[in-house]
C-alpha cells in the first residue's frame, strides 16, 4: 500500500499552535487519499514551532500531487492555528512543498498547491483552474473596497482592527510590541507634559529641550545645540524626515515678491537674485497645499494656527542651502510680510519655526500618511483581489504588504477618527488633515511615485549641484537595487512582452489599483494596464519601494529590505535573485556607513539595513 510522509510546520509566533482536530487530503491527477486525521498517540501535535511528519496510507498511487486540503476541526473551544508549510514525500522518494503562512480559524479549511509559481496561462488542468478562481472568488468578498472619506485613495472595508481577516492582522507578538513601543514613545517624548505646555504659553525656547530630555544621541544632542541656525534649517529640506518638497526655482512666484535688493546681503557670488537663479542656486519650498486649511478648534479654549509657508532657499558657496526668504501667506501684502536673516533674531526664528511646523504637517499627512501608508494599503488591497498565492507577482508583494492594512485600520480607528490622537494634538486635527489629503491626492500620479521622476521633476538630480542631497543619492541606489532585483523575477516568469499581456490577473491588479483604489480620477493617470516586461517591473519596483524605502525615509519598522523569512518562492532562480539583491543591499549599506565616517550628521534613514520591508508601523 503506498504511503506519502506529511510534514506540518506550525507558525513560531505567540498562539500559533492547536488543540484542534486536523485533517489531510492529498489531491492528485490519478485520485485522492482519505480524509486523514493527523495525531500521534501520547503526544501534543501542532504545537507552536513545532514541525511534525506523518503517514498518509492510500490504497493506490495518486499520480502528480496538485492539491492538499487541510481541514480544522473543534475539539472543546475554537483554537486558530497558524500554518507555515506543508511538505509531501511520494512514494517515490520525491519532495513537494506546500506554502500556507495562514492561520486556519473556525471550522476552515485551505487549500495549498505546490509552492512553484504559475502564470494564469500556464495552468492547463480544470483541477488548478478552477481552484485559482476559487480562492479569488473567495477573495474578494472578503477584501472589500470602501470610502473612508470622500476624495481618499480606497481603503479596506472594516470599521476596527478585530474585523479585518485573521491573516492581515496583528499577530499577537506584533501587537504587544506595538503597544510597547507606543508606550515607551509616550515616555520618551513627554507628551504628557507636552500636551500641558501645549495648552498653554511657552515662557522660553528652552521649553523645547524639554520636550526631548529622554532622547540622547550624537545626532539630536547636535540638532539641539544648532536647532535655531540657518544651515541646520536648509539641511533638514536635503536630509530631514520630509526630504520630498525642496525644488529648483526656475523663476519667483508672483505671490512671492523678494527682490535683489531684499536678500543682496545672502548672495555670495557677487550676481543678482535673477543671475543666482539663472545659475541654478536658488531653490523655493511652498506650502500651498496649507492656504485655508481649517486649524484644529476642538478645544474652544485652545486657540490654533495654521501658515501656508513660502520659503526661499541659497545654495552657498559652501554648498549649504540657506534660508533667504520667507513669506508666511500664499497672498502677498502689508499684513503677510516677506521675513529675512536682517530682520530682528527673533522675528526670523519664529518664522523659521512657522515653515518647520507646517513642514510637520505635510510630512505627517501627505509624505507619511497619504503616499506611503494609504498608497501601499490600496495595492495591497489589489494583490488579494486579484491576484492567488500561486502567482510569483503575489510571492513578491506579499513581504511588502505585511502588516499595513492593519496598522492602516488602527489608525483609521484610533489616530484620524474623530476625537483621535491628531484631533488632541495636532493643529491639523479636526478635520484639517482630512482636508490636506483630499487636496494632495489632486497630485498624486503614478509618476510621482517613481522615485527618479520625482526626483528630476523637482531639478534636484544633479549631484554636482547638490552635492548634500543624501536621500536622493541613497534612495537612487536602493531604486536601482530593487528594480535589478524585480527584472530579475518578473523575466524568470515572463519570457516576452506577450506574456505580460496574455496575464489576465496581473491586468486585473493593475486596473483594480486605478479604477477603484483610487476610483479612477482623471488626474491620477495611473495606468489601467501593463503592456510589456518593462512596464510591469517598474510598477512592482514602485509597490515595493513605496512600502519600504520611501516609507524609511520617514519612519522605520521591523524586517528590513531583502530579508523574506516566509518563503512563498521555492524556485533555485528566485532564491538566486533573492541572494544577489541582499548582496547588493549589504554593499549599499556598507558605501553608506562609509560615507557617513567622520560626520557630525550622517544620514541612515535609506541605509538598506534600516529599510523595513513593509509600511508596518
Amino acid at each position: 500500500m503506498p504511503s506519502y510522509t506529511v510534514t506540518v510546520a506550525t507558525g513560531s509566533q505567540w498562539f500559533a499552535g492547536t488543540d484542534d482536530y486536523i485533517y489531510i487530503t492529498l489531491v492528485g491527477t490519478e485520485g485522492c487519499s482519505e480524509r486523514t486525521l493527523l495525531d500521534k498517540p501520547l503526544y501534543n501535535d501542532f504545537e507552536r514551532g513545532a514541525v511534525d511528519s506523518y503517514e498518509v496510507r492510500v490504497g493506490e498511487n495518486l499520480g502528480d500531487i496538485v492539491l492538499v486540503k487541510i481541514e480544522k476541526k473543534k475539539y472543546w473551544v475554537q483554537d486558530d492555528w497558524y500554518c507555515r508549510y506543508i511538505t509531501v514525500k511520494t512514494p517515490s522518494g520525491d519532495y513537494l512543498e506546500f506554502p500556507c503562512f495562514c492561520w486556519l480559524v473556525n471550522d476552515k479549511e485551505v487549500v495549498l498547491r505546490d509552492g512553484r509559481a504559475h502564470l494564469p496561462q500556464d495552468d492547463k488542468t480544470s483541477l488548478v483552474k478552477q481552484h485559482r478562481q476559487k480562492e479569488l472568488d473567495g477573495r474578494r468578498k472578503t477584501y472589500r473596497w470602501r470610502e473612508w472619506q470622500p476624495g481618499f485613495p480606497m481603503s479596506i472595508d472594516a470599521n476596527r482592527h478585530k474585523d479585518l481577516p485573521r491573516d492581515i492582522q496583528f499577530d499577537s507578538e506584533k501587537g504587544v510590541d506595538f503597544i510597547l513601543n507606543y508606550s515607551k514613545a509616550i515616555e520618551n517624548l513627554f507628551v504628557n507634559q507636552f500636551m500641558h505646555m501645549f495648552q498653554s504659553s511657552w515662557s522660553d525656547f528652552s521649553d523645547f529641550e524639554k520636550i526631548f530630555v529622554r532622547i540622547k544621541n550624537t545626532i539630536s544632542e547636535y540638532v539641539m545645540q544648532h536647532w535655531k541656525e540657518d544651515f541646520m534649517f536648509g539641511y533638514q529640506f536635503l536630509n530631514g524626515c520630509n526630504p520630498v518638497l525642496i525644488r529648483k526655482c526656475k523663476k519667483l512666484p508672483d505671490k512671492f515678491p523678494v527682490t535683489h535688493e531684499m536678500v543682496a546681503v545672502s548672495l555670495e557670488r557677487e550676481l543678482t537674485l535673477e543671475e543666482e537663479i539663472e545659475a541654478g542656486n536658488i531653490y523655493i519650498v511652498d506650502y500651498e497645499v496649507l492656504d485655508g486649511i481649517t486649524p484644529n478648534s476642538t478645544d474652544p479654549c485652545t486657540l490654533q494656527y495654521l501658515a501656508a509657508p513660502i520659503c526661499l532657499l541659497y545654495k552657498n558657496a559652501q554648498n549649504k542651502i540657506m534660508p533667504i526668504a520667507i513669506q508666511l501667506g500664499q497672498v502677498p501684502g502689508e499684513d503677510n510680510p516677506i521675513f529675512l536673516p536682517t530682520d530682528g533674531q527673533y522675528d526670523w526664528l519664529l518664522a523659521k519655526i512657522w515653515v518647520r511646523s507646517s513642514d510637520f504637517h505635510h510630512h505627517q499627512t501627505i509624505t507619511h500618511l497619504l503616499r506611503t501608508h494609504l498608497m501601499t494599503e490600496v495595492f495591497g488591497i489589489a494583490m488579494f483581489r486579484q491576484l492567488p498565492a500561486v502567482h510569483p507577482a503575489f510571492k513578491l508583494l506579499i513581504p511588502h504588504i505585511r502588516f499595513t492594512i492593519a496598522i492602516n485600520t488602527k489608525a483609521r480607528e484610533q489616530l484620524i477618527c474623530e476625537c483621535g490622537i491628531f484631533d488632541k494634538a495636532n493643529a491639523t486635527g479636526g478635520g484639517g488633515h482630512v482636508q490636506m489629503i483630499q487636496r494632495a491626492v489632486k497630485t498624486l500620479t503614478f509618476r510621482s511615485l517613481c522615485f527618479p521622476d520625482l526626483i528630476k521633476s523637482r531639478g534636484v538630480d544633479s549631484k554636482e549641484e547638490l552635492p548634500t542631497y543624501f536621500y536622493r543619492d541613497d534612495g537612487y541606489k536602493v531604486w536601482e537595487a530593487t528594480k535589478r532585483f524585480v527584472s530579475d523575477v518578473v523575466n524568470i516568469y515572463y519570457t516576452s512582452d506577450e506574456r505580460v499581456q496574455g496575464d489576465e490577473e496581473i491586468q486585473a491588479f493593475v486596473k483594480d489599483v486605478c479604477s477603484f483604489g483610487m476610483q479612477d480620477l482623471d488626474y491620477c493617470e495611473f495606468p489601467k494596464s501593463v503592456k510589456t516586461r518593462e512596464e510591469l517591473i517598474e510598477y512592482l519596483t514602485v509597490i515595493i519601494f513605496t512600502a519600504s524605502a520611501q516609507h524609511a525615509a520617514v519612519n522605520f519598522g521591523q524586517l528590513y529590505l531583502g530579508m523574506y523569512p516566509d518563503e512563498h518562492f521555492i524556485e533555485k532562480p528566485v532564491k538566486d535573485a533573492m541572494a544577489k539583491f541582499r548582496k547588493e543591499l549589504a554593499e549599499i549599506t556598507s558605501s553608506i556607513k562609509k560615507r557617513n565616517e567622520g560626520k557630525k550628521l550622517p544620514y541612515y534613514n535609506m541605509s538598506p539595513d534600516k529599510i523595513p520591508n513593509s509600511v508596518a508601523v
